[in-house]
């Protein structure tokens, strides 16, 4: 691989729920003059699929439990978006200070459960992670193949890391490729044998992504070109996701 490219789609409305993601993102490929080829990586931000798929949930609805009251009291959070982190969640891994560290329903773990309150498209109203987000990275595939291009997809997020300040996208649904590359068998210019490296390439291509995106840029989605994949629609995140007996956080 000699280079790639990578490039954001622009000129994408504020996103609704029934939004037909795939074909809006085909058609303002086109009108910025870079329309999707074959073999292209694309690299959607998890919350423009929330609000398409109706993830949003009103704060004003909410009732927050006891122990959410009590919690967010105790930190100044608001007790009913505590409450919906805990909905969101399957146990909570750390409690420290104001910071919830979860594991949310699909496996992932992370901050607040990934509720997110920044650009959700209306004051008092957040966004929760889409339901299965491997089902609607395959939709799109489907849909972006219905439109005449052969692409692979990417749902990320930006997640905290153990070990390291700062925040980073990382892949949290795929379509078309597997997420994971082994080097484990192959041997070094030196004859070394690798036994455990394996990259993350999802997680790799989710945050260079994020380069031509940004939170404030109204540019949701990144397209990569030139990363050479193979086809696999049996592809998934599963094999990503560490079991806890082997996670030295949990």
């Amino acid at each position: 691989m000699a280079h790639i490219q990578i490039f954001g789609v622009e000129g994408l409305p504020e996103i609704e729920s029934g939004a037909d993601l795939a074909a809006m993102i085909h058609a303002a490929a086109i009108t910025q003059g870079d329309p999707l080829a074959d073999g292209d990586v694309v690299i959607v931000t998890s919350k423009i699929v929330s609000k398409a798929e109706g993830r949003g949930i009103e704060l004003a609805d909410v009732e927050a439990s006891p122990f959410a009251t009590t919690w967010a009291e105790k930190w100044e959070k608001d007790p009913r978006l505590v409450e919906v982190v805990l909905r969101e969640s399957k146990r909570v891994i750390r409690q420290i200070g104001p910071v919830l560290i979860t594991e949310t329903h699909h496996g992932f773990c992370c901050a607040n459960s990934g509720v997110d309150q920044s650009s959700s498209g209306a004051e008092g109203r957040v966004l929760v992670l889409p339901e299965d987000p491997d089902a609607t990275c395959r939709a799109h595939r489907a849909r972006f193949a219905e439109l005449g291009v052969d692409v692979a997809v990417i749902m990320s997020d930006t997640f905290g890391r153990p070990w390291r300040e700062g925040q980073t996208d990382i892949a949290i649904g795929i379509a078309g490729m597997q997420p994971l590359y082994s080097y484990i068998g192959q041997h070094d210019p030196h004859g070394h044998e690798f036994r455990v490296q394996e990259l993350c390439i999802a997680d790799e291509l989710a945050a260079a992504g994020e380069l031509v995106k940004g939170n404030t840029s109204r540019v949701p989605v990144a397209v990569i070109r030139g990363h050479e994949w193979v086809r696999d629609d049996t592809a998934s995140l599963a094999p990503v996701l560490r079991d806890s007996e082997k996670d030295l956080f949990r």
